[in-house]
């Protein structure tokens, strides 16, 4: 199928057109169907559901969630599609349902690892959205899952299925940019403050008993649910995770290197005086021996671009210099910093949209996550990839929280010789939620 196509058809499935001369993948047949759930449909999730739903060969059979209005996004994002799915608040008692193949979880972080476990232990492959755990410890439990349940398990980081960036990362990797040593990615944003909360009983419309799940127990606040959780450090990871695993995966992968030896980060929460817990602000550098360095810039408070772009990532060799905007695009500048090449996306990103900051880009790497659940295609980013990166995020995290410089192993990303950060290389669960492989 030609990009341009592929995006477009993409487009008008998004908006809700019925697409007549979508190309099929595969044999057209009642068993070639794949049926999906979705989990956490309030906003991403929504998307989701509606971007599975317009592909052929596709149905949403049912939709998770544990609030009310939450629940009417996801029915009213898949209004127009042939199926009307079913909605199962809770995720224990849909997995005991036969009739699917396969979940795709936008939830908050701290369900992401718990509810893809329980999803490949009851046979189902997994779509899971970025970050792919809480913690540095989920993620290793989800390669456990993996080898042992055989199911699909593949991340949201959508980029690994751009078109651009796909081809041109085999050309770095075969000299292109001549020795590719350092990789530097960001991130902006223009958020507001949250405030500060107030203890209140939960709505009537929200089940806070299932939101919370795995999570050890708090009380409600107001502004909590449902976009705040990801700045308390007891549900969320902050921007290096929410956003940062994006660019930064592009950066390792360009670079081609694995875990890291040495993590150092800066920051803090400077914008706002609130309950905003993660940094607003953070500098992060990732060290792979003598091989390679990746920098990370985050800024939630302060979209001031950086090379015109909201997002993005710079791989810099010792030949020429690639910079991408955030999308599927990308500019190559020789040693005396001509432009060579420049190969631009039919999508702008837009940094800001918390539904799908690149667009209808996202489809390749859904088609791509079907065509894997059917046998014609491997995962673009298997979960051990997407734990690489996830786990740099992590790290930053950990170095910021305790003010510590990390030395790993690099040959599992372990913390060394601090007993402080290895004591947030795992969460406290919930009793009787603790995920288990």
């Amino acid at each position: 199928m030609h990009r341009r196509k592929f995006i477009k058809d993409a487009g008008l499935a998004t908006a809700g057109i019925t697409i007549l001369n979508f190309p099929l993948f595969g044999k057209k047949a009642p068993s070639n169907k794949v049926i999906i759930a979705v989990m956490g449909v309030n906003s991403r999730g929504a998307y989701l559901a509606k971007s599975f739903a317009a592909l052929p060969d596709v149905e949403v059979a049912y939709l998770c969630d544990v609030e009310d209005k939450a629940i009417q996004n996801g029915l009213d994002a898949v209004k127009d599609a042939p199926r009307k799915p079913t909605v199962v608040k809770d995720i224990r008692k849909l997995l005991t349902q036969k009739d699917f193949d396969a979940i795709a979880i936008a939830t908050p972080d701290h369900w992401h690892t718990p509810a893809a476990i329980l999803s490949a232990e009851h046979g189902k492959h997994v779509y899971v959205e970025k970050p792919c755990g809480q913690n540095p410890y989920e993620g290793e439990l989800l390669i456990k899952a993996v080898k042992k349940y055989g199911k699909q398990i593949q991340m949201g980081n959508q980029r690994r299925s751009f078109p651009n960036l796909t081809s041109v990362v085999k050309e770095v990797h075969s000299g292109l940019l001549g020795n590719a040593y350092f990789a530097k990615s960001w991130y902006t944003n223009n958020r507001k403050s949250i405030g500060f909360g107030k203890k209140i009983p939960v709505p009537p419309t929200l089940d806070f008993e299932l939101w919370q799940g795995p999570a050890p127990r708090r009380d409600y606040q107001d502004n909590l649910v449902h976009y705040n959780w990801h700045w308390f450090w007891h549900w969320g990871t902050g921007e290096a995770c929410n956003n940062g695993t994006h660019e930064i995966d592009c950066c390792r992968w360009f670079l081609g290197v694995d875990y890291p030896t040495k993590v150092t980060s800066a920051g803090g929460r400077y914008a706002f005086n609130d309950d905003w817990q993660t940094p607003d602000t953070q500098t992060a550098s990732f060290e792979f021996g003598n091989k390679a360095t990746i920098a990370w810039e985050s800024r939630s408070c302060n979209n001031n671009p950086v090379e015109g772009a909201g997002r993005g990532f710079i791989i810099y060799g010792d030949k020429s210099t690639l910079v991408n905007g955030g999308g599927d695009d990308y500019k190559i500048f020789d040693p005396d910093n001509k432009l060579v090449r420049e190969m631009k996306s039919d999508v702008k990103p837009d940094p800001t949209n918390p539904v799908s900051a690149s667009g209808n880009l996202d489809f390749f790497h859904f088609d791509n996550f079907i065509k894997a659940v059917k046998g014609e295609a491997k995962v673009n980013s298997p979960i051990i990839e997407g734990h690489k990166s996830v786990l740099l995020c992590h790290l930053a995290n950990i170095s910021q929280r305790t003010g510590t410089t990390l030395h790993c192993d690099p040959v599992n990303g372990r913390i060394k010789n601090n007993t402080e950060a290895m004591a947030l290389w795992r969460r406290s669960y919930e009793k009787g939620w603790e995920p288990k492989v």
